[in-house]
């Protein structure tokens, strides 16, 4: 097995004036997409504060982040439901494409680092949808626990990444437990949930395996310029397992092991998925 920080880039492919038509093209109706949407967004958000959650707005993220995927001409795939109950969804983490396309079925709040605030586009989009930032520090361990403890009192699905780093979208890594200790919290019992998601790209014929992948070195620019300048993109199977019951867990490290090994069969699996 091929040890994860040794794995090779991808070559950088070469470009030519189509590819740069096609990237104005589609940066261009993605921008118009999601600043069309943003005004009626935030308009709804400010209605929506007298209710202590959003209720109707998220349903506009979803088709956002649909219309785009529409855009770059990356075909969704679904298998299973997301659930209806409060709190945690926890999904592998490829590439930025995963906001959109994790987005694109369900009404969650996203749990990011705080990194992805500064990326192109993403990170407008990011802050736009009311994301969770959070520090990878240890001082800032509790006051984040707080936070999340807060928003799933409130009926919120908070989504995270394990992993704790995007990958080349071919393997899953161990999953880190320490945002599974906030649902452990006592106020919590008995009444959120979490539901394992398994995010799979299929790269169009000819593409590398990990085109859709983001590690290592990468720019995040160089990753959007190839994904909206590539004339046939692929496909994106969106798994939704079985939700469980925190409180059948005796700790974060058997839910997190439970989560880890669900996720990953999804993106061992060969099914079929019926399109969305």
């Amino acid at each position: 097995m091929i040890r994860w920080d040794l794995s090779p880039l991808p070559e950088v492919p070469r470009y030519g004036p189509l590819n740069y038509l096609l990237f104005f093209m589609r940066g261009s109706l993605m921008t118009l997409v999601i600043m069309g949407f943003l005004i009626p967004l935030l308009v709804l958000r400010v209605a929506e504060m007298p209710w202590g959650r959003n209720r109707i707005s998220p349903y506009m993220t979803q088709i956002a982040c649909r219309l785009c995927l529409r855009i770059v001409g990356i075909t969704l795939h679904r298998k299973g439901s997301p659930m209806k109950e409060a709190g945690a969804i926890v999904s592998n983490h490829s590439s930025w494409l995963d906001i959109f396309v994790s987005n694109s079925l369900q009404n969650i709040v996203f749990v990011s680092k705080e990194e992805v605030a500064d990326w192109i586009g993403v990170g407008f989009l990011a802050k736009a949808t009311g994301v969770l930032f959070v520090k990878r520090e240890r001082r800032e361990a509790l006051r984040q626990r707080d936070e999340f403890v807060r928003r799933l009192t409130r009926g919120d699905r908070l989504l995270f990444f394990p992993e704790g780093t995007s990958t080349d979208g071919l393997r899953v890594l161990s999953f880190k437990t320490t945002l599974f200790a906030a649902l452990f919290a006592e106020s919590l019992a008995g009444k959120v949930y979490v539901q394992p998601m398994t995010i799979r790209y299929r790269p169009a014929p000819g593409q590398h395996p990990a085109f859709y992948g983001f590690w290592g070195d990468m720019e995040f620019t160089a990753s959007l310029f190839k994904v909206l300048a590539t004339p046939r993109n692929g496909d994106v199977d969106l798994t939704f397992h079985d939700a469980v019951r925190i409180s059948d867990f005796a700790d974060r490290k058997e839910l997190a092991h439970h989560c880890e090994m669900k996720v990953r069969a999804g993106l061992e699996s060969r099914y079929t998925p019926a399109k969305s």
